[in-house]
């Protein structure tokens, strides 16, 4: 049974709580950011109502494919009752809706920018409420090891009293991290979607060598399934970043780095 806290003499998932919480983070920095940078209030609606529409199918469908067996998947109905909740699948679904909602509407412009430093902030805050609720990783020796109650869904590791990886507060350490850089690049990489290119690499990057930490089911090769689902975003990452850099996107920073040298 999933931990729930009480707020104003009612019980409310600490889960759920703390989603809200990143989402409504979110949304502040979004709304700060599209009006330092004078988008279109409209259009700005629009494509964060594709975001959330896209990334709550994508989240609650992620676990239709989770099996090269079709035979050993959910219906669509059971992945949208009971599936995985998977974050890469609610940022895949988030993206897809926004380009939807935007080519209905038929704006063009790139929005990728506006949504780097509140998806960062937003996954930071959910991120806790992961870590309260969920298996935090795999065992470990390490002096900052975390254990977590019996009750935890689907962790071993709990029940045996094992110390663990904290993964999720690694998570929540590092998008607080991409957050303060994001914010600080925003205004020194100019070119429409870059800011957004440079996050989405990074945390391609971060959280396939996370999921080493994870308490995630390996598939093949002693590898989970999102580390499978990213293997061949890596190499498409490392391409779009080689583009940018060969054509320029990232000179500004470049040289900043190399004076400071």
């Amino acid at each position: 049974m999933e931990p729930v806290i009480g707020i104003a003499g009612r019980p409310v998932p600490v889960h759920g709580l703390f989603v809200a919480l990143g989402v409504l983070a979110a949304a502040a920095v979004f709304v700060a950011e599209a009006r330092r940078r004078g988008a279109p209030a409209e259009q700005s609606l629009v494509a964060v109502t594709g975001a959330l529409v896209g990334g709550a199918v994508g989240m609650r469908l992620s676990g239709w494919a989770e099996h090269l067996d079709p035979a050993l998947n959910p219906s669509l109905l059971e992945a949208w009752m009971f599936g995985s909740r998977s974050i890469l699948g609610g940022l895949t679904g988030a993206y897809a809706g926004v380009l939807v909602a935007k080519r209905l509407i038929g704006y063009r412009e790139r929005t990728g920018d506006l949504f780097a430093p509140a998806v960062a902030l937003g996954m930071a805050v959910g991120r806790i409420g992961c870590h309260l609720t969920e298996a935090p990783g795999r065992p470990t020796d390490l002096p900052w090891g975390v254990h977590a109650p019996a009750a935890t869904p689907a962790c071993p590791g709990c029940l045996a009293g094992q110390a663990m990886h904290p993964s999720f507060l690694y998570e929540a350490a590092f998008q607080l991290a991409a957050f303060g850089a994001l914010w600080w690049l925003r205004s020194r990489i100019t070119r429409p979607g870059e800011l957004f290119t440079l996050y989405v690499a990074a945390y391609a990057v971060f959280r396939f060598l996370v999921e080493f930490t994870r308490a995630n089911e390996t598939v093949w090769l002693d590898l989970t399934r999102p580390q499978w689902f990213l293997a061949p975003g890596l190499l498409l990452v490392v391409l779009r970043l080689r583009y940018g850099y060969r054509r320029g996107f990232y000179d500004a920073l470049v040289r900043r780095q190399e004076a400071r040298a």
